[in-house]
């Protein structure tokens, strides 16, 4: 009895075994850490840009609670922002996200400035109003609801997939639909890459520290979007993929490359007054700069996304982009350290808009 006994657990255990490795390739999803160009007067005078978190699995039921995504569904991109009635994160879908519509059959080719502000208004009108009233456009000098729709109309974006789980997905749903939703945003020490690098904390407990070099202990775009590439290089089964979604064309000029805060310091004009008034701060920011200041982040060719294929961003199995691939440099790069890429001719729905760039 008892020989038979541990046959059939055995047994039991060999199916449960063949069962979970079957069903395991299924349980993965995908997120995105996105890596948004500074564009405009405030991208001038801090060119570190933008950080969000794009999450396949995980949708906005509102843009303050999520959920898990149906069938059909893109995700969502979840980021910090300033201004927006004292809220610390916000949830937007992804096409909508990118480009103020919500198909991508509806996305403009060529946009200017009359049609992105039809398009976000509208866009407000139909799913912003929970907001608040007091939530503002923004204006110059400061942001406001237009910057959580249609993204892509003002600067170049980067993003960095890599692979979750369910679990994963639900524990983040559960945790940010729990805590309170308080805005704890400030610029040096609690921006939007300090809000990432706590989701990636979620994802790769302990791996996303802040560090006093480089960057003065500040958390940048560019810095933790290379934290995630050297983690992904000792990790292989993140599967890290690199994909770039360019600017629509029409509405403003085009976004400048993401810089790190001694990089901002030394290749633009604050260095004069900081040579002028303490060359030894000067010289400990240019060492900085050439020893841990320099990404090499976009791989020479990254697949890009547009209208025709944002889903690939969602697929799984796509171009292998490893860690390694993604510290090869396209000759713009050499100056700072991003590509500048033709679309892919497999993707004719961006052929326009690129060629609009030119």
């Amino acid at each position: 009895m008892a020989s038979m006994r541990t046959r059939r657990t055995a047994a039991f255990a060999l199916m449960a075994t063949a069962i979970f490795s079957f069903a395991g390739p299924h349980c993965r999803a995908q997120a995105a850490l996105l890596m948004e160009e500074p564009y405009g007067f405030f991208g001038t005078v801090n060119p570190t840009g933008h950080t969000a978190v794009y999450f396949e699995r995980v949708c906005a039921e509102t843009p303050v609670k999520l959920r898990r995504c149906q069938p059909g569904e893109l995700g969502a991109v979840v980021s910090r922002y300033d201004g927006i009635d004292g809220l610390d994160w916000v949830a937007i879908p992804l096409v909508p996200y990118l480009y103020s519509v919500e198909s991508p059959d509806a996305v403009p080719v060529r946009a200017d400035k009359e049609l992105v502000g039809r398009l976000r208004n509208r866009y407000c009108e139909q799913h912003l109003l929970s907001l608040g009233e007091k939530v503002p456009a923004g204006d110059f000098w400061h942001g406001g609801w237009t910057e959580l729709v249609g993204v892509a109309y003002e600067r170049r974006i980067y993003a960095f997939r890599f692979n979750t789980t369910d679990v994963q997905d639900d524990a983040f749903i559960a945790k940010m639909n729990d805590a309170a939703n308080r805005s704890h945003f400030q610029l040096l020490f609690s921006n939007c890459s300090d809000f990432a690098r706590v989701i990636l904390n979620e994802y790769f407990p302990g791996t996303f520290k802040r560090s006093f070099f480089p960057d003065a202990g500040m958390t940048t775009p560019k810095q933790i979007t290379y934290k995630l590439v050297r983690y992904a290089k000792k990790h292989p089964d993140e599967e890290l993929n690199v994909y770039e979604i360019p600017q629509v064309p029409g509405y403003r000029h085009l976004s400048r490359s993401n810089k790190s805060i001694s990089e901002s310091l030394i290749t633009t004009g604050y260095a004069i007054p900081i040579v002028v008034m303490n060359p030894y701060l000067a010289g400990g920011l240019f060492v900085d700069y050439l020893v841990r200041g320099r990404y090499h982040l976009i791989p020479k060719d990254p697949e890009m996304l547009g209208r025709a294929n944002l889903a690939a961003l969602t697929a799984s199995g796509g171009r292998d982009e490893n860690p390694e691939s993604a510290q090869v440099q396209a000759p713009r790069a050499a100056g700072n350290g991003f590509a500048e890429t033709p679309a892919s001719s497999a993707h004719s729905g961006l052929r326009e808009m690129t060629a609009a760039h030119e």
